[in-house]
């Protein structure tokens, strides 16, 4: 798979880049769950629009973590609402002690599954927060939350694509999945310059 990292280059570029599709992906998603009145948009969709834009070559960005990494938090997030008897028991503003106990299972669990199942992506701990705290408090829920996930996912392969930046399938390069490949790139221009001060 040919990596092309140059439109991504600098960090003026990479921030116009993320400001201008994680503005226009949060529009369209946004417009479907006002169309429909679900929940389609919700916090942690912003904190993977970022990394599926501004870094979308990290292991952390492909689609299987994203989309993995969202579902493993949001059953987690209802798993501990069903342990503390808080399933379907909207938000409060009083957090009482069984909603940070489920919390805490929710966000625990969510941290060592990721990992287990080689799915990790950080904004998944958000999205189990948003459960276990009571924001998104049905299992019906579940399905409109993975829905946008998806879109998000979709929006971002069709927009990298088009820009030529080659955002992966499914699964990043075997070679990326124990390494960023941003970081292995200023590894080997570093190497090339250290390789070229040597014949001098």
């Amino acid at each position: 798979m040919r990596l092309d990292f140059r439109l991504l280059e600098g960090y003026k570029r990479r921030a116009f880049y993320t400001l201008v599709w994680g503005f226009a992906s949060m529009v369209l998603i946004g417009l479907a769950a006002d169309v429909t009145q679900r929940p389609y948009i919700f916090p942690s969709l912003g904190p993977s629009a970022i990394m599926l834009f501004g870094h979308p070559l990290r292991r952390d960005s492909s689609p299987s973590h994203t989309i993995f990494g969202h579902g493993v938090g949001a059953l987690c997030g209802y798993l501990a609402l069903w342990v503390m008897g808080l399933l379907d028991v909207p938000f409060s503003m009083h957090i009482g002690t069984a909603r940070v106990v489920a919390a805490a299972i929710a966000l625990g669990l969510t941290c060592a599954l990721t990992i287990l199942l080689h799915v990790e992506h950080a904004p998944a701990g958000a999205t189990t927060l948003i459960v276990a705290l009571g924001i998104l408090p049905n299992l019906f829920d579940f399905a409109f939350l993975m829905a946008a996930v998806v879109m998000l996912v979709v929006l971002a392969f069709v927009i990298n694509r088009a820009f030529a930046i080659e955002y992966p399938l499914w699964r990043a390069p075997h070679w990326v999945q124990n390494h960023d490949a941003e970081l292995l790139r200023k590894v080997a221009r570093r190497s090339r310059l250290s390789a070229a001060l040597r014949r001098q």
